[in-house]
């Protein structure tokens, strides 16, 4: 195995996305033999790796693994600390370890992307790529119509402008209202933080569409299917 950057191999190794991981060697927590790692280092297999004092197994082979995932509520997309992850329901990769795409929150339901290798989810995840991420979503209360054309020109949460691109109101009831919506916005709880901020908290989120990829009628909760990468980038 010729050398290659310590983030790269780590990332084909499905540890985790190669931003993570160059942030975790900013932080001092990967180490090579016995220094610590920096980023630019370059690495083969004969070196031993180690993040957070955990020996890290390098393969030559790396069997590429994607999976569409129709994530329930109740869910956590962790591989520690949690009771019930998404994990539990997934069979073990070929090879590394299972990286998400695109994280739900624990109350939010819907399309997820799962993968081993870090580099593809990089590439499916990262800004250049402008994917839309479409929602159901059932909102307290009724909105005014001022309120959605705030949504739609932006609000300013945590000092970055965030806003849907489409928003299409759907039924009512007395108590809550329908709506589908697109957001560029990968930022964590954005969907919510949105509706937080005109005053409407989100009961109910489901995550229907990742760029051009939509989640399968057929496609029960908890249940997976594998899928190629040009389904995803084309």
């Amino acid at each position: 195995m010729s050398k290659e950057r310590i983030q790269k191999v780590l990332a084909q190794n499905g540890y985790s996305s190669r931003r993570k991981i160059e942030s975790l060697i900013r932080e001092g927590r990967v180490f090579i033999n016995e220094v610590p790692a920096k980023l630019g280092d370059r690495i083969s297999k004969e070196e031993k790796i180690f993040i957070d004092g955990k020996e890290i197994v390098i393969s030559n082979k790396i069997s590429t693994e994607l999976l569409m995932y129709h994530k329930p509520k109740g869910e956590e997309c962790s591989h520690a600390g949690a009771s019930k992850t998404i994990f539990d329901n997934l069979p073990k990769p070929k090879s590394g370890k299972w990286i998400c795409i695109g994280r739900l929150d624990i109350n939010t339901s819907g399309l997820l992307l799962i993968t081993n290798d870090g580099k593809l989810a990089n590439d499916i995840i990262h800004p250049s790529m402008e994917m839309e991420r479409e929602y159901i979503v059932r909102v307290r209360g009724k909105p005014s119509n001022s309120d959605l054309k705030k949504l739609l020109s932006g609000v300013e949460i945590e000092k970055e402008k965030i806003f849907f691109t489409d928003l299409v109101k759907g039924k009512e009831t007395s108590s809550h209202s329908w709506f589908a919506l697109v957001i560029m916005s990968g930022k964590n709880r954005s969907v919510r933080k949105l509706w937080d901020s005109i005053g409407h908290e989100v009961s109910r989120l489901k995550r229907v569409r990742l760029g051009k990829l939509f989640l399968p009628k057929e496609l029960r909760e908890g249940k997976f299917k594998r899928i190629s990468s040009e389904e995803v980038l084309g």
